[in-house]
């Protein structure tokens, strides 16, 4: 057995605290505190700048890089109030909790994690069945990191479908294109250019809603046509596009010609509105129950009420999914099956969304949706009350042949009590909006980037940007309605719209240029650089000022 000496802990601290009395107590000493009493107490606060572009040669207590790194972040606008975007920026804390004890998961080991992946496949069938997969089909789909990956992966399955089918005929399959209107979202268009394909972007016009306009695609399907990109949610207005009616044209090309051209809906926001809302997609059919549509793409991160990071797509049947695109690895002892463009990714955002599925069950996810359109339908009723302002969407609008007719000012704007998105335009909980045309004649030096900038230094960050090509003369500012915008928030919005537009009716001759934005850090540095240089950053500062608004989705 082996022996054991006492040890006596007071004599010990009593010992270590007396060991800076010696020369060797002071050495130690140095070397084993830090030099600073609080974060704001060390080398960076006065002495150093804090290394940006090069990894420094001595590192810095954690405290301390924290808080300058929080400090830094504090510049960021409030996630909150970014009504910019469609990403969602709440989630419930026992969903946070959830993320936090798995942000360590690698979705691509999957034998490692066999309950996650579990998770993963349940999350699967939840929500093919959501978007209406027919008893007999197999359903087989994937998470992916956003909408992005999951539409790319939708398209190359088409594309591969394409030339197997005109090979097998022993037709030339060198030139592929795909139909999408001009208010896609960029990721359409980089599926097309990553992977060779032409992309055949329509117009899009006031008459067509600013959508893809059916009319256009019956004029520009061919034997070459690969697909045909519907999207369920337009980002720009939030309406949806008419599937059913382009899957009838589709339909009686095909009974002309033989050709059987696919859609693949990108309802990155729409999927996890249109199912669960009363208004649905206004009564046409989009998803699995027609036919023609072969996949479907959403956002977790989106109206799925997950932190970014996840995207999930969907094909009817597995025969839709070409075979020689799917992996077999052989990876850490497991052997799994995967199409995807990533490998690594987290796996957490893909647990809680299967916690937000199972936790708010279907009236769960539908009160949510509701809630956000009846907000969306409140803020666009005030601003046109206004009469300042007109919306271009048109969530707010009656449906036509909706018996009944609202009475009184309160009314017309909130709304009867009990109503639903039934009565209404089915779209997004999206409000675009742009200065009336009797408020820029009576008011012609007012901009309506103003109105975006001032409301900036509210801390609402509201885009101001022009509507898609053929309609870019018209600027919108929009407003995306989440979760997370109450009822006490928006009478903040609402007002806080109404004084900055009687500010800048008070101010007009001031002008906008007084209120953009200039970065501070370059300030001086005209003042430093020769004539030719100065000219040069000049024109770089005015082409940046005059581009639009493009991070908005």
């Amino acid at each position: 057995m082996p022996l054991a000496r006492h040890v006596d802990p007071e004599e010990l601290i009593e010992r270590l605290h007396d060991a800076h009395i010696t020369e060797g107590g002071r050495h130690l000493r140095k070397l084993t505190t830090t030099s600073h009493l609080t974060p704001y107490g060390s080398k960076y606060a006065s002495e150093v700048n804090v290394p940006k572009y090069q990894i420094p040669s001595d590192g810095a207590p954690a405290d301390t890089v924290y808080q300058l790194i929080r400090d830094e972040l504090d510049l960021d606008g409030r996630p909150n109030l970014n009504l910019a975007s469609f990403v969602g920026t709440y989630m419930e804390p026992n969903a946070t909790q959830l993320m936090t004890e798995n942000l360590s998961k690698n979705f691509a080991d999957n034998d490692e994690y066999p309950a996650m992946m579990a998770i993963h496949e349940r999350c699967i069938s939840i929500i093919a069945k959501l978007w209406g997969v027919n008893k007999g089909e197999r359903a087989v789909g994937t998470a992916t990191t956003g909408s992005s990956e999951a539409i790319h992966l939708g398209g190359l399955a088409m594309k591969r479908r394409w030339q197997e089918h005109r090979r097998a005929k022993g037709l030339d399959a060198s030139k592929p294109n795909i139909i999408m209107g001009a208010n896609a979202q960029v990721a359409l268009e980089k599926f097309a250019r990553y992977f060779e394909v032409e992309a055949r972007i329509l117009p899009v016009s006031k008459g067509s809603n600013y959508r893809l306009d059916p009319e256009l695609v019956k004029k520009n399907i061919d034997e070459n046509t690969i697909g045909v990109f519907v999207i369920m949610g337009s980002t720009y207005t939030g309406h949806y596009e008419p599937v059913e009616e382009i899957s009838k044209i589709l339909d009686e090309y095909q009974e002309r010609t033989g050709i059987d051209i696919p859609i693949h809906v990108d309802a990155a926001s729409g999927g996890f509105v249109a199912p669960f809302t009363h208004a649905g997609a206004g009564g046409p059919k989009w998803n699995f129950q027609l036919p023609r549509v072969k996949s479907i793409n959403t956002s977790g991160h989106k109206y799925g009420l997950v932190y970014a990071g996840v995207g999930w797509i969907i094909w009817r049947d597995e025969s839709y999914l070409p075979q020689h695109l799917i992996f077999e690895l052989h990876y850490l002892g497991g052997t799994e099956k995967s199409f995807a463009l990533n490998f690594s990714r987290p796996g957490a955002q893909v647990i809680v969304q299967y916690y937000n599925l199972i936790h708010l069950g279907f009236k769960g996810y539908r009160e949510i949706m509701e809630n956000c359109l009846t907000n969306a339908r409140l803020l666009s009723k005030s601003l046109e009350a206004t009469g300042w302002y007109t919306c271009v969407s048109e969530i707010h609008k009656p449906k036509s042949g909706v018996s009944g007719v609202l009475t009184g000012a309160k009314q017309a704007v909130s709304g009867s009590a009990g109503e639903t998105s039934t009565a209404y335009i089915a779209g997004l909980p999206v409000v675009s909006f742009r200065l009336s045309d009797s408020f820029m004649q009576e008011f012609p030096a007012v901009k309506q980037e103003s109105v975006s900038l001032l409301m900036r230094a509210r801390q609402w960050i509201i885009p101001n940007y022009a509507l898609p090509p053929n309609e870019n003369q018209t600027e919108i500012l929009r407003v995306v309605v989440r979760e997370s915008l109450s009822l006490d928030l928006l009478d903040r919005l609402i007002s806080d719209l109404v004084s900055v537009t009687q500010t800048l009716i008070d101010n007009q001759e001031a002008g906008v240029s007084a209120l953009q934005h200039r970065d501070a850090g370059n300030a001086g540095m005209l003042y430093d650089l020769k004539e030719s240089q100065r000219k040069t950053v000049e024109g770089v500062v005015k082409r940046l000022q005059d581009g639009i608004h493009r991070t908005v989705c």
